[in-house]
Protein backbone atom coordinates (compact mmCIF):
# COMPACT_ATOMS: atom_id res chain seq x y z
CA UNK A 1 0.00 0.00 0.00
CA UNK A 2 1.45 3.54 -0.95
CA UNK A 3 0.04 7.09 -0.25
CA UNK A 4 1.11 9.58 -2.85
CA UNK A 5 0.52 13.13 -3.49
CA UNK A 6 0.93 13.77 -7.15
CA UNK A 7 0.53 15.93 -10.01
CA UNK A 8 -2.15 14.92 -12.27
CA UNK A 9 -3.61 16.02 -15.94
CA UNK A 10 -6.27 18.19 -15.80
CA UNK A 11 -9.74 17.87 -17.27
CA UNK A 12 -11.82 20.11 -19.21
CA UNK A 13 -13.36 23.10 -17.20
CA UNK A 14 -16.70 23.39 -17.24
CA UNK A 15 -18.64 25.79 -19.24
CA UNK A 16 -21.73 25.72 -16.96
CA UNK A 17 -21.66 25.42 -13.36
CA UNK A 18 -24.79 24.68 -10.59
CA UNK A 19 -23.75 26.18 -7.61
CA UNK A 20 -27.37 24.44 -6.07
CA UNK A 21 -25.91 21.00 -5.98
CA UNK A 22 -22.60 20.82 -4.78
CA UNK A 23 -20.27 19.34 -2.01
CA UNK A 24 -17.46 20.78 -0.22
CA UNK A 25 -17.03 18.87 2.97
CA UNK A 26 -18.34 15.15 3.92
CA UNK A 27 -19.48 16.20 7.03
CA UNK A 28 -21.14 19.55 5.84
CA UNK A 29 -24.95 19.16 6.62
CA UNK A 30 -26.58 17.16 4.03
CA UNK A 31 -29.70 18.98 2.76
CA UNK A 32 -30.31 16.39 -0.62
CA UNK A 33 -29.31 13.33 -1.19
CA UNK A 34 -30.12 10.52 -4.17
CA UNK A 35 -31.01 7.12 -3.39
CA UNK A 36 -32.49 3.95 -5.16
CA UNK A 37 -35.34 1.88 -4.28
CA UNK A 38 -33.66 -1.43 -4.20
CA UNK A 39 -36.60 -3.07 -6.72
CA UNK A 40 -33.60 -5.45 -9.06
CA UNK A 41 -31.17 -5.94 -5.80
CA UNK A 42 -29.41 -8.99 -6.55
CA UNK A 43 -25.48 -10.32 -4.93
CA UNK A 44 -23.61 -9.89 -7.99
CA UNK A 45 -20.08 -11.68 -6.91
CA UNK A 46 -17.73 -8.89 -7.91
CA UNK A 47 -16.25 -8.27 -4.33
CA UNK A 48 -15.33 -10.22 -2.13
CA UNK A 49 -17.85 -9.40 1.05
CA UNK A 50 -20.66 -10.57 -1.71
CA UNK A 51 -19.02 -13.49 -2.48
CA UNK A 52 -18.53 -15.04 0.80
CA UNK A 53 -22.24 -14.03 1.14
CA UNK A 54 -23.04 -16.35 -1.67
CA UNK A 55 -20.80 -19.05 -0.24
CA UNK A 56 -22.91 -19.09 2.70
CA UNK A 57 -26.24 -19.24 1.06
CA UNK A 58 -27.40 -16.16 1.36
CA UNK A 59 -29.82 -15.14 -1.71
CA UNK A 60 -31.58 -10.88 -1.38
CA UNK A 61 -35.34 -10.91 -0.86
CA UNK A 62 -36.86 -8.17 -2.52
CA UNK A 63 -39.54 -7.39 0.11
CA UNK A 64 -37.13 -7.42 3.09
CA UNK A 65 -34.55 -4.99 1.19
CA UNK A 66 -37.59 -2.81 0.22
CA UNK A 67 -38.66 -2.49 3.58
CA UNK A 68 -35.16 -1.90 4.76
CA UNK A 69 -34.56 1.09 2.41
CA UNK A 70 -37.69 2.95 3.20
CA UNK A 71 -36.42 2.96 6.53
CA UNK A 72 -33.58 4.48 5.52
CA UNK A 73 -35.17 6.88 3.73
CA UNK A 74 -37.00 8.14 6.36
CA UNK A 75 -34.57 8.37 8.71
CA UNK A 76 -32.39 11.23 6.10
CA UNK A 77 -35.68 12.74 5.32
CA UNK A 78 -36.03 13.01 9.71
CA UNK A 79 -32.69 14.22 9.79
CA UNK A 80 -33.73 16.88 7.30
CA UNK A 81 -32.61 15.69 3.93
CA UNK A 82 -34.80 16.21 0.62
CA UNK A 83 -34.84 12.73 -0.85
CA UNK A 84 -34.70 12.24 -4.36
CA UNK A 85 -35.42 9.08 -6.08
CA UNK A 86 -33.49 7.42 -9.05
CA UNK A 87 -35.84 5.41 -10.78
CA UNK A 88 -34.32 1.50 -10.47
CA UNK A 89 -34.13 -0.64 -13.72
CA UNK A 90 -34.44 -3.97 -14.82
CA UNK A 91 -30.37 -5.61 -15.43
CA UNK A 92 -29.09 -3.23 -13.06
CA UNK A 93 -28.95 -5.53 -9.73
CA UNK A 94 -26.31 -2.60 -7.71
CA UNK A 95 -28.52 0.96 -8.74
CA UNK A 96 -29.15 1.36 -5.29
CA UNK A 97 -25.76 1.97 -4.21
CA UNK A 98 -26.04 5.20 -5.87
CA UNK A 99 -22.70 6.43 -4.26
CA UNK A 100 -20.41 4.71 -6.85
CA UNK A 101 -22.40 6.22 -10.33
CA UNK A 102 -21.89 10.27 -9.18
CA UNK A 103 -19.97 12.57 -7.36
CA UNK A 104 -21.42 16.35 -6.34
CA UNK A 105 -18.48 18.01 -5.94
CA UNK A 106 -18.16 22.51 -5.27
CA UNK A 107 -18.44 22.86 -9.18
CA UNK A 108 -21.62 20.35 -9.55
CA UNK A 109 -22.22 17.32 -10.47
CA UNK A 110 -19.13 14.83 -11.78
CA UNK A 111 -20.52 11.57 -13.36
CA UNK A 112 -18.00 8.45 -12.78
CA UNK A 113 -16.42 5.64 -15.21
CA UNK A 114 -17.34 2.41 -13.11
CA UNK A 115 -14.63 -0.27 -14.18
CA UNK A 116 -17.10 -3.24 -14.24
CA UNK A 117 -20.12 -3.81 -17.33
CA UNK A 118 -22.70 -4.32 -15.11
CA UNK A 119 -22.17 -0.79 -12.83
CA UNK A 120 -21.12 1.08 -16.25
CA UNK A 121 -24.15 1.00 -17.82
CA UNK A 122 -26.10 3.08 -14.69
CA UNK A 123 -24.10 6.23 -15.91
CA UNK A 124 -26.31 6.91 -18.70
CA UNK A 125 -29.04 6.88 -16.71
CA UNK A 126 -27.72 8.50 -13.54
CA UNK A 127 -26.45 11.34 -16.23
CA UNK A 128 -30.21 11.57 -18.10
CA UNK A 129 -31.72 11.97 -14.49
CA UNK A 130 -29.67 14.35 -13.28
CA UNK A 131 -29.80 16.29 -16.12
CA UNK A 132 -33.80 16.47 -16.26
CA UNK A 133 -33.97 16.97 -12.27
CA UNK A 134 -31.09 19.55 -12.01
CA UNK A 135 -31.21 21.27 -15.16
CA UNK A 136 -27.86 21.79 -15.81
CA UNK A 137 -24.71 19.94 -17.60
CA UNK A 138 -23.17 16.78 -15.47
CA UNK A 139 -19.38 16.53 -16.08
CA UNK A 140 -18.19 13.10 -16.64
CA UNK A 141 -14.96 11.33 -16.05
CA UNK A 142 -14.28 9.25 -19.26
CA UNK A 143 -10.85 7.91 -19.11
CA UNK A 144 -9.57 4.56 -16.51
CA UNK A 145 -12.01 3.64 -14.26
CA UNK A 146 -12.82 5.61 -10.78
CA UNK A 147 -16.48 4.85 -8.69
CA UNK A 148 -18.24 6.99 -5.50
CA UNK A 149 -16.95 4.67 -3.18
CA UNK A 150 -13.44 5.60 -3.53
CA UNK A 151 -14.27 9.39 -3.32
CA UNK A 152 -13.52 11.47 -0.28
CA UNK A 153 -14.07 15.09 -0.47
CA UNK A 154 -13.26 14.96 3.20
CA UNK A 155 -13.29 18.67 3.82
CA UNK A 156 -12.95 22.35 2.19
CA UNK A 157 -9.61 21.81 0.35
CA UNK A 158 -8.45 18.25 1.03
CA UNK A 159 -9.84 15.48 -1.49
CA UNK A 160 -8.91 11.96 -0.25
CA UNK A 161 -9.22 9.20 -3.75
CA UNK A 162 -8.24 5.37 -3.10
CA UNK A 163 -6.67 3.45 -5.98
CA UNK A 164 -7.02 -0.48 -5.69
CA UNK A 165 -6.49 -0.95 -9.49
CA UNK A 166 -9.48 -2.43 -9.56
CA UNK A 167 -12.09 0.03 -9.27
CA UNK A 168 -10.48 2.75 -9.77
CA UNK A 169 -6.91 3.05 -10.64
CA UNK A 170 -4.57 5.64 -11.20
CA UNK A 171 -6.14 7.50 -14.81
CA UNK A 172 -9.42 7.91 -13.83
CA UNK A 173 -8.55 8.94 -10.18
CA UNK A 174 -6.11 11.62 -11.98
CA UNK A 175 -9.03 12.40 -14.23
CA UNK A 176 -11.13 13.40 -11.60
CA UNK A 177 -9.32 14.76 -8.82
CA UNK A 178 -7.32 16.88 -11.89
CA UNK A 179 -10.03 19.98 -10.86
CA UNK A 180 -9.74 19.97 -7.19
CA UNK A 181 -5.69 20.31 -8.02
CA UNK A 182 -6.52 23.51 -9.91
CA UNK A 183 -8.82 25.18 -7.33
CA UNK A 184 -5.74 24.30 -4.99
CA UNK A 185 -6.86 21.99 -3.39
CA UNK A 186 -4.37 19.04 -1.49
CA UNK A 187 -5.21 15.61 -3.10
CA UNK A 188 -4.37 12.32 -1.36
CA UNK A 189 -4.23 9.37 -3.49
CA UNK A 190 -4.43 6.12 -1.29
CA UNK A 191 -3.59 2.55 -2.78
CA UNK A 192 -4.43 -0.05 -1.47
CA UNK A 193 -5.57 -4.15 -1.88
CA UNK A 194 -8.84 -4.64 -4.14
CA UNK A 195 -9.98 -7.10 -1.16
CA UNK A 196 -11.51 -4.35 0.20
CA UNK A 197 -13.26 -3.27 -2.69
CA UNK A 198 -13.76 0.91 -1.75
CA UNK A 199 -12.11 3.04 0.36
CA UNK A 200 -15.57 3.95 2.59
CA UNK A 201 -15.50 0.16 3.47
CA UNK A 202 -11.96 0.78 5.28
CA UNK A 203 -12.48 4.77 5.94
CA UNK A 204 -15.44 7.08 6.46
CA UNK A 205 -15.64 10.97 7.70
CA UNK A 206 -17.45 12.05 10.88
CA UNK A 207 -16.11 15.19 11.26
CA UNK A 208 -13.75 17.33 9.81
CA UNK A 209 -11.63 15.95 12.24
CA UNK A 210 -12.67 12.61 12.97
CA UNK A 211 -12.66 9.92 10.88
CA UNK A 212 -13.63 5.92 11.30
CA UNK A 213 -10.71 3.56 10.04
CA UNK A 214 -9.95 0.25 9.70
CA UNK A 215 -6.43 0.57 11.86
CA UNK A 216 -5.34 -3.04 11.03
CA UNK A 217 -5.47 -2.71 7.62
CA UNK A 218 -5.09 1.22 6.83
CA UNK A 219 -1.43 1.82 5.62
CA UNK A 220 0.64 3.64 8.71
CA UNK A 221 1.75 6.11 6.12
CA UNK A 222 -1.79 7.65 5.22
CA UNK A 223 -2.61 7.19 8.97
CA UNK A 224 0.43 9.64 10.10
CA UNK A 225 -0.56 11.82 6.86
CA UNK A 226 -4.13 11.90 8.07
CA UNK A 227 -2.46 12.82 11.70
CA UNK A 228 -0.57 15.60 10.63
CA UNK A 229 -3.69 16.85 8.92
CA UNK A 230 -5.32 17.23 12.36
CA UNK A 231 -8.15 13.95 11.44
CA UNK A 232 -8.41 11.67 14.57
CA UNK A 233 -9.41 8.18 13.37
CA UNK A 234 -11.83 5.92 15.80
CA UNK A 235 -10.20 2.32 15.40
CA UNK A 236 -12.58 0.34 13.22
CA UNK A 237 -11.55 -3.66 13.23
CA UNK A 238 -11.08 -6.01 10.26
CA UNK A 239 -14.53 -8.19 10.84
CA UNK A 240 -16.45 -4.94 11.78
CA UNK A 241 -15.34 -3.28 8.06
CA UNK A 242 -16.42 -6.25 6.24
CA UNK A 243 -19.33 -5.91 7.80
CA UNK A 244 -19.50 -2.29 6.59
CA UNK A 245 -18.77 -0.71 10.07
CA UNK A 246 -16.85 2.10 8.49
CA UNK A 247 -19.64 2.98 6.21
CA UNK A 248 -21.55 5.26 7.80
CA UNK A 249 -23.24 8.98 6.49
CA UNK A 250 -22.71 11.90 8.72
CA UNK A 251 -25.31 14.16 8.23
CA UNK A 252 -23.91 17.37 9.97
CA UNK A 253 -20.37 16.43 11.38
CA UNK A 254 -22.18 15.28 14.61
CA UNK A 255 -25.68 13.22 13.51
CA UNK A 256 -24.44 9.54 12.25
CA UNK A 257 -26.39 7.11 10.76
CA UNK A 258 -24.74 3.44 10.29
CA UNK A 259 -26.20 -0.18 9.96
CA UNK A 260 -26.95 -1.89 12.90
CA UNK A 261 -24.26 -4.83 12.55
CA UNK A 262 -21.34 -3.11 14.18
CA UNK A 263 -22.87 -2.50 17.94
CA UNK A 264 -19.39 -1.77 19.35
CA UNK A 265 -18.22 0.74 16.37
CA UNK A 266 -22.03 2.72 17.07
CA UNK A 267 -21.18 2.70 20.92
CA UNK A 268 -17.60 4.13 20.12
CA UNK A 269 -18.50 7.14 18.02
CA UNK A 270 -21.44 7.62 20.78
CA UNK A 271 -18.67 7.38 23.29
CA UNK A 272 -16.57 9.94 20.96
CA UNK A 273 -19.65 12.95 21.30
CA UNK A 274 -21.51 11.61 18.25
CA UNK A 275 -25.52 10.88 17.71
CA UNK A 276 -26.13 7.76 15.70
CA UNK A 277 -29.04 6.61 14.30
CA UNK A 278 -28.50 2.32 13.39
CA UNK A 279 -30.80 1.03 10.59
CA UNK A 280 -30.90 -2.82 9.95
CA UNK A 281 -29.37 -3.43 6.31
CA UNK A 282 -28.21 -6.52 6.29
CA UNK A 283 -29.80 -7.13 2.84
CA UNK A 284 -27.66 -4.55 1.44
CA UNK A 285 -24.32 -5.25 3.41
CA UNK A 286 -24.75 -8.92 2.54
CA UNK A 287 -24.18 -7.54 -1.46
CA UNK A 288 -20.76 -5.75 -0.01
CA UNK A 289 -22.20 -2.35 0.49
CA UNK A 290 -23.69 -0.14 3.85
CA UNK A 291 -25.39 3.59 4.89
CA UNK A 292 -22.58 5.41 2.65
CA UNK A 293 -22.78 3.10 -0.65
CA UNK A 294 -26.74 3.69 -0.31
CA UNK A 295 -26.54 7.90 -0.70
CA UNK A 296 -25.20 10.05 -2.99
CA UNK A 297 -25.23 13.38 -1.82
CA UNK A 298 -26.08 15.90 -4.20
CA UNK A 299 -26.25 19.21 -1.96
CA UNK A 300 -24.28 19.82 1.54
CA UNK A 301 -23.96 22.89 3.16
CA UNK A 302 -25.71 25.67 5.53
Amino acid sequence: MKLELEAGRLFARRTHENPSLEVSGETDTLRRVLVCAPNHLKPVPCCSVTKESIRDGFESDTHAALAQHRGLREILAANGAAVDLLPPRPGMPDLCFTRDVGVSTPWGLVALNPALKHRAVEVAHFKAWAETHTQSRVEQVTVGSIEGGDVCVARPGLLIVGVSGNRTDDEGAEAFAARFRHEGWEVLLYRFDEHFLHLDTIFSMLHSTTALGCTEVLDDSFLETIARRGIKILPVTYKESRLLGCNVVSIDGQRIIAGAGTPRVSAMMRDAGFTVTETNLDQFTACGGGVHCLTMPLLRGS
